[in-house]
């Protein structure tokens, strides 16, 4: 049998103490399911586990890049010289935009 890193996500115990896993720790378990998923060798039931293990993970990654989205703000100078915060547009956002607009 492979060695694997135990799940941790919500409702999984670590050491008897649940945890909720970091964004980095979510996606590297999410990496080590996909790829055992596609080695092939694991049975049904256990890629059935993991599908929904991943399922759980990919939802835990995308709340926390919400989050973490939402938190970042640019401060600019506005028009008296005071700082202005406005939401963080991507490069690829704002030309998204620009085409919308032609």
């Amino acid at each position: 049998m492979s060695s694997q890193v135990q799940p941790q996500a919500a409702g999984h115990s670590d050491g008897g103490a649940a945890r909720a896993l970091s964004f980095e720790e979510a996606l590297a378990r999410l990496e080590q399911i996909v790829s055992r998923i596609e080695t092939g060798d694991a049975g049904l039931e256990e890629s059935l586990r993991l599908f929904e293990e991943g399922v759980a993970l990919a939802r835990l990654c995308r709340a926390q890049l919400d989050r973490a989205e939402a938190r970042i703000r640019v401060l600019v100078e506005g028009p008296g010289g005071e700082l202005v915060e406005q939401p963080f547009v991507t490069p690829q956002a704002e030309a998204a935009g620009k085409e919308e607009d032609a």
